[in-house]
């Protein structure tokens, strides 16, 4: 019984002090989580308009890449002016007017740590959080005997979030 208790405070140690040391990125990815479930609308975003000067007569694909905008097409074409969803260019000029939208720079920043790639450094950070709260979910079992009356209620709400998991998960 000594060595399970001592298990039991290790673990809530453990717990604890990892608990204070992520309260920061533990922050930023529970705002940045919920910025993103509104990453389809144009919530918080902030309107830029731009003005370029390139070459004329480029086709919708090498303007797209030019003004690095995706899959950008060409929605109306009046002799010299080509409009599509974000602007317009003119064909003859190469003068181009668009409109990009994104989040302030803090949420911008905020939410691409929370979406990084391989590619990104930050991605040992994201896989260090992952395995930070795996931790969190394994230790949680430890935080008390087995036998007492609030593990085996513990027992009861983890098996109801586990449950809703996967209700949600194919709603």
């Amino acid at each position: 019984m000594l060595k399970q208790r001592e298990r039991s405070n290790k673990m809530r140690i453990y717990h604890r002090y990892l608990g204070f040391f992520l309260a920061g990125i533990m922050g930023v990815y529970a705002i940045s989580g919920i910025v993103l479930i509104f990453r389809d609308t144009d919530f918080l975003k902030v309107e830029k308009l731009h003005e370029k000067q390139l070459t004329s007569n480029l086709s919708a694909e090498q303007l797209g890449k030019e003004i690095k905008i995706k899959r950008l097409e060409f929605t109306n074409v009046n002799e010299d002016v080509a409009s599509f969803k974000q602007g317009s260019y003119n064909t003859k000029t190469g003068k181009v007017t668009y409109v990009t939208k994104k989040l302030p720079l803090v949420l911008d920043r905020m939410t691409h740590m929370h979406k990084a790639k391989s590619a990104d450094p930050l991605y040992i950070l994201n896989i260090f959080f992952g395995v930070a709260l795996l931790f969190f979910v394994v230790s949680a079992f430890w935080m008390f005997l087995p036998g007492s009356t609030i593990f085996k209620k513990g027992l009861y709400f983890a098996a109801g979030g586990v449950i809703l998991t996967f209700i949600l998960l194919w709603v």
